[in-house]
């Protein structure tokens, strides 16, 4: 009998312990909700891009797609580190999952960054980055 009691509390021990490194590695951790909210029609799906300085606008941290409906589209990040990031999104209406160019290299379908910043040539990062120090980062773009 001894030894099932002894048994159960190391289970429980255990059990315990392994929800502490958890709940420690998640405080960490946050979530960023992005939204555009002016898509100039629901067709097609929005592509978003989450990098941080070191990968800005070559491999993302995270990508996500989202229909619109009635002009909006939203994404949730999850599992996100704490630190400093950036969002390109654009609204990919030919489901091709690129940003079409014309001849001239000018986007010819809609774009938007973090910050809504405008730049005269690509988004930058210092312009378009954001912290995320808590649990939850709420962002709208427009394009």
């Amino acid at each position: 009998m001894q030894q099932v009691i002894i048994a159960i509390t190391l289970l429980f021990s255990s059990v315990l312990v392994a929800q502490t490194k958890t709940t420690s590695v998640l405080e960490n951790r946050a979530f960023v909700k992005v939204s555009v909210v002016n898509a100039l029609s629901d067709k097609g799906e929005v592509r978003f891009a989450l990098f941080n300085k070191e990968n800005f606008m070559k491999q993302p941290v995270a990508a996500l797609a989202s229909t619109i409906k009635e002009g909006v589209s939203t994404v949730v990040f999850e599992n996100v580190l704490k630190g400093e990031y950036a969002i390109i999104c654009f609204h990919d209406e030919n489901n091709n999952k690129q940003l079409d160019f014309n001849e001239n290299g000018i986007p010819i379908e809609s774009f938007g960054v973090s910050n809504n910043v405008i730049n005269y040539g690509p988004p930058q990062f210092d312009t378009s980055k954001f912290d995320v120090e808590n649990n939850a980062v709420n962002l709208e773009i427009k394009f």
